[in-house]
Order: structure tokens, then C-alpha cells, then sequence
């Protein structure tokens, strides 16, 4: 039998009762066929994915199959990390097209450009992932992030999409930007990783947040003590797969069928049954990106 770190797929849970969403997902880093992915989620519980863009061509691909299945959403965007890349020439950045010359601020105009035609496409129902990053990006890629990230705010209330927000290391800068740009009125805090004070703060604004399988590892109580606190009609489940995955799998490649692992930690969190926590799960989703 294969380690908890094999590479080996995890084997199925089992399935939920109440059927839930997965609001984050990467199906182009993943293994296999879409259709794979979806009739293995679907064997659990898990009926519907929202399949998120991190570049133009990842964009592009999510917009494709979302058009092509019924039970995945797109949302499009330039990853925090893609725009100074973009800008900066940066061979570490988040793209997975390889590095490129410095394009300067015309270059980003244009991938904005297409992000925004994207985002007008019915079957896109969120502008994201976008936000600050100052985990993978240093000082001279702010500037960039931050330029993005206000275009991405522009786009998705011009559309009327959801916002979904990718924040590392940079609460406070995220928190601003969204109170001096004005945030959309369905904003997500993909992969939240605030503590319970920031936590109070996004509830205050109406602000998702979505937890994911890190909200599992022994290291995380300040995440369980941000869910604790957390409205429950505000809270939303994802896997960010193929990252994140959920104890006692941490190491081996995530998917979105492991969704009801997390969904069962987080109603442990809350104190209540696992149905009842996939029914706001699968409620809130579907009210935060508007399907």
C-alpha cells in the first residue's frame, strides 16, 4: 500500500449526501481528461467545478471548457505573479509558457484586454485569480501586481462578475486596493489565509471566503480559528488543485473528488453535521459566482 506521500492518487472518500461545488480548481495542471475529473467528482458528491485562469492561454482554456461542460464555470485572469512577469520579463514568474522578453506596460495592456473580452463571455462567471503576491514577487514586481490588480477589479464590475482574489503575505495591501477601487458585490478570498481578526473584516464587507485543504494541516489552527468566526452563508469550499491537498494526503496530487475531506474538517470546525455544511457550501457558491 503506497505512502501518504506516494504520488499516488488518493483513494476515493466517501461520497457526500449534498451535493457541493468545487470554487477553485486547476484542471489544466492536473492529470487525465476533464471528463475523468468531473465523473470522479461527480461519484463523491461533487457536481459542479470552477475551473480559474492564471494566464492569458490558461484563460483562454477555461473559457473553451466551460463553453463544452455543462458542470464547469471559468473564471479569467492574470495571476498576481503573471503581471510582473509580464512586464518585467520575469523567468520565475507563474506562467507556464515560458519566459519571455520584457514586454514593459503595453504588453500587460494587451493581455488585460483580452482578459476583459473573456470576461464578458456568458459561461465566465468570476474575473480571477488576481490580487497581490509578495511570497513569489519582490519589490520590483509591486508596482505591476497592484496595476493588475485594479484592472481586474475594473473588469469584473464592468461585467458584473465575481472577483476572486488571490492573497499571499499581503492582507492589509489587498484590503486597501478593494476599499479605494470599491470591491465588486461578489468578491471571494480564494484559498483564504487571513487569521479570525481579518476574518471579522471580510464578513463586515460581505467578502467570501473559501477554505481549502490546508485548513486541515496540524499547523493551520489559525485558519480552523478564521472559519470558526466566519458567517456561515460566507464560507465556500475549494481544493486548488492540484495543490493543497487535504490530510491525511498532504504530498500526494489533489483533485477535486477530495473535496468532501475538507468539507467534513470544516464542518468538524463549525460543529455541525456534514449535510449542513455542504448545503451552505453548495448555496454559497452558487451566489457568489451567480450560476
Amino acid at each position: 500500500m503506497p505512502s501518504k506521500n506516494s504520488d499516488a492518487p488518493p483513494p476515493l472518500p466517501a461520497p457526500l449526501q449534498v451535493a457541493v461545488a468545487d470554487s477553485h480548481t486547476h484542471l489544466d495542471m492536473q492529470s487525465g481528461t476533464v471528463e475523468e475529473a468531473l465523473a470522479k467528482a461527480a461519484s463523491v458528491g461533487v457536481t459542479t467545478l470552477v475551473q480559474v485562469g492564471c494566464d492569458v492561454r490558461g484563460s483562454q482554456w477555461a473559457a473553451r471548457t466551460a463553453a463544452e461542460h455543462d458542470r464547469v464555470h471559468a473564471t479569467v485572469a492574470l495571476h498576481p505573479n503573471e503581471a510582473p512577469r509580464i512586464v518585467l520579463g520575469d523567468p520565475d514568474g507563474w506562467s507556464r509558457q515560458g519566459a519571455r522578453e520584457a514586454g514593459g506596460d503595453g504588453a500587460l495592456d494587451e493581455a488585460l484586454a483580452e482578459i476583459d473580452r473573456l470576461a464578458a463571455l456568458e459561461h465566465v462567471k468570476g474575473v480571477g485569480e488576481t490580487g497581490l503576491d509578495y511570497f513569489r514577487t519582490g519589490p520590483e514586481g509591486m508596482a505591476a501586481q497592484e496595476r493588475s490588480f485594479r484592472a481586474h477589479i475594473e473588469i469584473a464590475k464592468r461585467h458584473g462578475k465575481a472577483l476572486v482574489i488571490h492573497d499571499r503575505e499581503a492582507h492589509e495591501d489587498v484590503l486597501r486596493v478593494l476599499k479605494e477601487e470599491g470591491a465588486p458585490e461578489r468578491t471571494v478570498f480564494h484559498c483564504y489565509s487571513g487569521d479570525a481578526a481579518m476574518a471579522q473584516v471580510c464578513a463586515e464587507h460581505g467578502y467570501f471566503m473559501s477554505f481549502a485543504g490546508n485548513v486541515t494541516f496540524k499547523n493551520a489552527q489559525p485558519l480552523r480559528d478564521a472559519l470558526a468566526v466566519a458567517p456561515l452563508d460566507l464560507v465556500l469550499v475549494e481544493t486548488d488543485a492540484p495543490f493543497l491537498t487535504p490530510a491525511p494526503y498532504r504530498g500526494r496530487p489533489n483533485a477535486p473528488y477530495l473535496i468532501p475531506v475538507t468539507v467534513r474538517a470544516m464542518a468538524e470546525v463549525r460543529g455541525i453535521d456534514e449535510d449542513a455544511m455542504a448545503t451552505a457550501l453548495a448555496s454559497n457558491t452558487a451566489r457568489a459566482f451567480g450560476y
